[in-house]
């Protein structure tokens, strides 16, 4: 058992992260940005060296469900203990003896098998106390629907109970392209959008009113659910309606994603590779035609008349075999493709070669995480261009400094932006002259490098 110690941060609170996979890595990354006290635990030594290279956290080598291994990182003074394997056994019995060691710490837990997600109770008992489970299969799936009924859109996410929805959307042509933003409200003839951030040669900025929208550019847009129409008709857009699919990938993603397209009416061919899989996902399945197959093999995909569908997607654990056989099916004439992937530094890349969405279950797991440690600061976040920013919710407290002050006012600085505000059980998009009041919940939209300055912003009080 080996360990490398970093300089102790001056964060009070001291996070202990089990596992050093894409999920393990992009938490540790986030939250060392963060200026927090990090520990990551995992018995894979190159993973280990790749947090190591990467950013100044602690690591240990060893199972992070050996006591011996949580009293070496320091178990019983952690605030918050993070068990986020491949492996829902090694979190559970991980949380089990941290529970032993560090009562008072928060858990969580990633588990994603329905056997243990269908018995919460058992795993919040006193035994575990497992304070959230992390399984973002389920929000990764309704990604996915909507997704395929917004055409070009590359990324979705909402806050705020919905009141505030973002779209990544890919912009061809149409009145907004060569148009400065200081026109956009003019343009769109809707009070209820704004642009929020801009994605050009693999670079996400946040525009000023000088900007202008590029052909090409991938755009993220925020705006209220009843301003959907007049942003689709400003991209000359029209709402997709999704007829018939197939999916690629019997796992957890790809079972319950059929079973939303059999509720939902859509025609479905579910696509696997291993033939038990596929005897059990014959009998799960209703109104889904099952096939043993490669979702890579080209003729398989002609022979199920693949080009003939509205959406192809493929959820395998292989995120190379989703890249590629979403392209195959996009060379077939596919209208939607969508590939899911795991690590963050392929999402932009996806978009880049043609694929028409990307979704990836672990960066989801990332944002439940960071919105549930920010508890009190932040009520809900959503990224946004794979990684390179956030868009996050935040209450304004009685004492908040921000109350009080016009937008313009706020002296937010270049890579921050105020995209809504929720008050009264109503949304709006601000513009300069918009004030703040105590109690408004306010949508910001942070570029990565901005975040700790961002949560600096929304705790400052007032005096």
């Amino acid at each position: 058992m080996l360990f490398r110690r970093a300089p102790q941060k001056s964060e009070e609170l001291k996070i202990i992260i089990v596992g050093a996979g894409e999920v393990g890595f992009h938490i540790a990354q986030r939250l060392s940005e963060e200026q927090k006290q990090v520990v990551v635990i995992d018995q894979n030594p190159d993973k280990l060296r790749r947090i190591e290279d990467n950013m100044d956290v602690q690591t240990i080598l060893g199972s992070g469900s050996w006591p011996s291994v949580l009293k070496t990182a320091g178990a019983e003074d952690a605030s918050i203990f993070l068990a986020v394997t491949d492996s829902d056994e090694t979190n559970i019995v991980a949380c089990l003896f941290a529970n032993a060691i560090a009562p008072e710490a928060t858990k969580l837990a990633r588990i994603r098998t329905e056997e243990y997600t269908a018995y919460p109770k058992l795993l919040g008992s006193d035994s575990l106390r497992i304070s959230m489970l992390i399984n973002p299969e389920q929000e990764i799936v309704r990604s996915i629907e909507r997704l395929l009924t917004l055409p070009g859109a590359v990324e979705y996410g909402q806050l705020a109970d919905g009141f505030i929805r973002m779209v990544g959307m890919r912009v061809e042509g149409g009145p907004l392209v060569d148009e400065p933003l200081t026109r956009f409200r003019h343009i769109v003839k809707d009070d209820g959008i704004m642009v929020g951030a801009i994605a050009r040669a693999q670079k996400l900025i946040v525009p000023s009113g000088a900007d202008t929208i590029k052909a090409g550019d991938t755009v993220y847009f925020a705006y209220k659910p009843t301003s959907q129409r007049a942003l689709l008709r400003a991209l000359n857009r029209t709402r997709g309606n999704l007829g018939t699919a197939c999916i690629v990938g019997g796992g957890n993603i790809g079972l319950r994603l059929a079973r939303l397209f059999e509720n939902k009416g859509v025609d479905t061919k579910l696509i696997d590779i291993n033939e038990k899989r596929c005897e059990e996902l014959a009998d799960l399945l209703q109104g889904t035609l099952v096939l043993h197959g490669d979702g890579t093999d080209k003729s398989l995909l002609e022979e199920e008349h693949v080009s003939q569908m509205d959406a192809f997607i493929a959820v395998t654990g292989d995120e190379e075999s989703n890249i590629l056989s979403c392209l195959l099916a996009k060379s077939l004439g596919v209208r939607d493709t969508v590939a899911r992937v795991n690590k963050a530094a392929y999402l932009p890349l996806v978009e880049a070669i043609g694929i028409s969405h990307s979704v990836s279950p672990r960066l989801s797991a990332v944002n439940s995480i960071l919105q549930y440690i920010r508890q009190g600061k932040v009520l809900s976040s959503v990224a946004v261009g794979g990684d390179a920013a956030e868009m996050l919710e935040a209450l304004v407290p009685d004492d908040s400094a921000l109350a009080g002050k016009r937008v313009q006012e706020l002296g937010l600085p270049k890579g921050i932006l105020l995209l809504g505000v929720i008050r009264g059980g109503e949304a709006f998009i601000p513009s300069g002259q918009s004030s703040i009041q105590p109690q408004d919940r306010i949508v910001l939209l942070a570029l990565r490098e901005k975040m700790s300055k961002l949560e600096e912003i929304v705790s400052r009080k007032r005096g």
